[in-house]
């Protein structure tokens, strides 16, 4: 059994975390999170130690660390705002632990470097969860491509609609040295798959860029693809709004529809079982969505020619 601490434990996601630790058999001992309702960790829990001051969680994995506690950290599962990531990985790894950390892993690529670096100082290793990575149907997709003798490139198509309320852009989401912006923090596990499934990144344009939307053009060694990301509701479909819902999800590979809308709930227990095992995903496998979101964030806005996606002459 391992010991966990956990990073951001009141925020959306970290609920998977404490399902996927308690799955693979380990303990979360310590939390922290500035905000306090985090009562969700009594169902998984209970005897965990929580903390809403990080110079009080500090004090207390060093305390144990020094101690060499029973209590002692293995794993800082990392679930707080996108512009902390890099901090908490480098606090986890001087506190003689390996992180997990969630997507986006860094803002910048630059942050990998200093990063690989305090892995060769401290011998300890940042984890990611690419959960996209391990979904059965991204898998059997990414064999198919490698395997096909074709000497063209693959047609794709991603749109992904995840409405939002008036909450989204008044929270740290909403402000771009935080989150990194919408490409980023909706975005980047979706680029990171079409760079797993259709392998280097080879040119990267912007048609459309704000604080609710987002779309371009990219090109990786086995595929053309256009890209619509947004928050907006307005952007949902009619067919899809008329039915009363509030999210839409699309990826095309040459014109056939690549459905992969089950099997999520169980990709962070995935995830961790193979980081549990030494084959986590680490951080030069994270450098290629982390380099196209930069530029993403920094590109000038290309016109509306040639190939960009149809959802921007709505």
């Amino acid at each position: 059994m391992k010991n966990f601490a956990l990073i951001g434990a009141a925020g959306y996601i970290a609920p998977r975390h404490m399902q996927a630790i308690k799955a693979t058999g380990n303990n979360l001992v310590a939390a922290l999170d500035l905000n306090d309702s985090v009562g969700i960790i009594d169902s998984h829990f209970p005897s965990a130690d929580f903390f809403t001051e990080f110079e009080r969680f500090d004090r207390h994995i060093d305390k144990m660390r020094r101690a060499n506690h029973t209590k002692r950290i293995d794993y800082v599962s990392i679930c707080s705002p996108n512009y902390l990531h890099d901090s908490h990985m480098r606090f986890a790894l001087r506190s003689d632990a390996d992180a997990i950390c969630e997507k986006p892993l860094v803002l910048n690529p630059w942050n990998i470097d200093g990063l690989l670096e305090l892995e060769r100082d401290t011998g300890h290793k940042v984890n990611t969860i690419l959960q996209l990575r391990v979904h059965p149907s991204i898998v059997a997709l990414r064999e198919k491509v490698q395997t096909d003798p074709r000497d063209t490139k693959h047609e794709v198509d991603l749109t992904y609609i995840t409405s939002r309320g008036h909450w989204y852009l008044r929270s740290w989401k909403g402000d771009l040295k935080k989150s990194g912006g919408i490409a980023t923090n909706i975005g980047v596990h979706f680029f990171d798959m079409l760079h797993f499934i259709f392998g280097d990144l080879q040119h990267n344009v912007v048609h459309h860029s704000s604080d609710t939307k987002a779309a371009g053009y990219l090109e990786y060694k086995h595929a053309r693809a256009r890209w619509f990301l947004s928050v907006d509701v307005d952007d949902v479909p009619q067919a899809q709004q008329a039915a009363g819902q509030r999210t839409y999800r699309s990826i095309t590979v040459d014109g056939e529809e690549i459905e992969f809308s089950g099997g999520f709930n169980d990709l962070h227990i995935r995830s961790y079982e193979e980081i549990l095992q030494g084959r986590g995903y680490g951080l030069e496998d994270n450098r290629c969505a982390i380099t196209t979101v930069a530029t993403i964030r920094n590109a000038a806005q290309a016109p509306l020619l040639g190939d960009y996606h149809p959802f921007l002459k709505k």
